[in-house]
């Protein structure tokens, strides 16, 4: 493996931007900490180009400004292995995305292999390479970096070109390349990374199982919580956690003793929080859910129980017949969604639309 090549001042990233923009493909990865924080804080940026590797130091002031061009420029692909965290991480830092992407982890899965394929088993599986384990625990944060953690940065990258040749051919061969095309494009949507925090509820597992009041409280403290977490850089669960939200929408306290009676809130939930959930569950009203749409957390009726099963057996049989992973073709939760009668899921679209949604329309008649 040729030595990762350390940048940590901003001098040396100009020659090193000139260099990759030339690149006709550039392997990434990212190495961040999020365990204590709201926004991922990006430590490093890898970058592999040809025989190169080089773990660029993202703490460094404004070192990834440089790069955005040549992280963007629309003819060099980017290698990139499961990349929405990785592009959640670079767009938070420069508020550009990086692209275009081909996502290792899609290509896989539109090849025939599990969905959510890890890293190391992949290159196990395509290249016959055990990658060694190790720094998965590591605080990228601190400095000077370890000569084992700049090795186990740069073995993220290093295999990168090679799985891409072995994918892109599969695909070629499979007649799938714009499957993965499509499914990687979708990672370029500032939306995923920055969602809307008043639209933040739609993601809150159990919600649509709620009678509608309690169900609108949890709308409005779920807003709250985003907006509180951003601000205050903080996990969204050191707020207020799901099972803590749910339980106060429930009882819907009307006082400061009547929230700390639950017996449901964090150690560290204080008299500020107090007032945004109080505050949160005051402006809470039926008409602000008046555009709630059954989706895929929605208890399924009896018949669309049914409606569930025969379209599972679609999909079970097409995946079968592609063999591919039928979670890749349609998810059962968007399968729900279906039966309780949206038309919007993504299984119903785009490439899936001919290889599934209309086996499942059809089913439905």
């Amino acid at each position: 493996m040729p030595d990762a090549i350390w940048v940590d001042k901003n001098s040396e990233i100009l020659s090193l931007r000139e260099h990759i923009a030339a690149q006709p493909r550039i392997g990434v990865d990212t190495e961040f900490l999020r365990e204590r924080t709201f926004f991922p804080k990006l430590c490093v940026l890898q970058l592999a180009a040809l025989d190169q590797i080089w773990c660029i130091d993202a703490l460094a002031e404004g070192i990834l400004e440089p790069l955005v061009p040549a992280l963007t420029t629309l003819q060099t692909p980017k290698i990139i292995h499961s990349a929405r965290q990785d592009l959640e991480a670079v767009y938070l830092s420069t508020r550009r995305i990086i692209s275009p992407v081909f996502d290792t982890q899609i290509a896989a899965g539109c090849v025939g292999m599990k969905p959510q394929i890890g890293y190391a088993e992949l290159v196990k599986t395509l290249l016959d390479v055990t990658i060694p384990k190790g720094q998965t625990r590591t605080d990228w944060s601190k400095r000077p970096l370890t000569r084992a953690q700049l090795e186990y940065a740069a073995d993220d990258v290093l295999y990168l070109g090679e799985l891409f040749d072995r994918l892109s051919e599969q695909l070629q061969r499979l007649g799938r390349a714009h499957w993965a095309a499509e499914d990687c494009e979708a990672l370029q949507s500032p939306l995923l990374y920055d969602p809307d925090p008043t639209l933040i509820w739609e993601r809150l597992r159990g919600i649509a199982q709620l009678a509608p009041e309690p169900r609108a409280r949890a709308r409005s403290l779920a807003i709250w919580r985003e907006r509180t977490a951003r601000a205050r850089d903080l996990p969204r669960a050191w707020i207020l956690p799901d099972a803590a939200l749910f339980a106060v929408a429930q009882a819907n306290p009307g006082s400061r003793s009547a929230l700390s009676a639950l017996k449901v809130l964090p150690p560290n939930f204080n008299e500020g929080f107090a007032e945004g959930v109080l505050q949160a569950l005051k402006e809470s009203s039926m008409n602000s859910l008046d555009d709630f749409k059954p989706g895929q957390d929605a208890r399924p009726t009896p018949e669309q129980k049914l409606i569930i099963e025969r379209l599972s057996k679609v999909v079970d049989s097409r995946a079968a017949e592609l063999e591919v992973s039928p979670e890749l073709l349609a998810p059962r939760g968007e399968l729900k969604a279906i039966a309780a009668g949206r038309r919007d899921s993504h299984a119903l679209g785009g490439w899936r639309h001919a290889e599934i949604g209309i086996h499942l329309l059809a089913a439905l008649d």
